[in-house]
């Protein structure tokens, strides 16, 4: 499978872990792939408005603290 299938397949999974996000790659000027980037759109699952970071793994893990900051805020 190529680069692009993969961050296809990694997109999809962050998608389904992260139900509260709206996840994408930021797209270069030149039309190469960038950031790895969610917006938050359920106060509930996380606190910054936006993550931006350059692999799917820092997003996912990036995500995961969103997710405890909120349940900290929450309590």
């Amino acid at each position: 499978m190529d680069a692009r299938g993969r961050d296809e397949r990694e997109l999809e999974r962050l998608r389904a872990d992260f139900g509260g996000w709206r996840i994408w790659r930021a797209v270069k000027r030149d039309g190469r792939l960038g950031e790895w980037v969610a917006s938050l759109h359920d106060p509930a699952v996380g606190v910054e408005p936006t993550v931006m970071v350059p692999t799917a793994p820092l997003l996912r893990e990036a995500l995961l603290g969103q997710a405890d900051r909120a349940q900290v805020r929450s309590l």
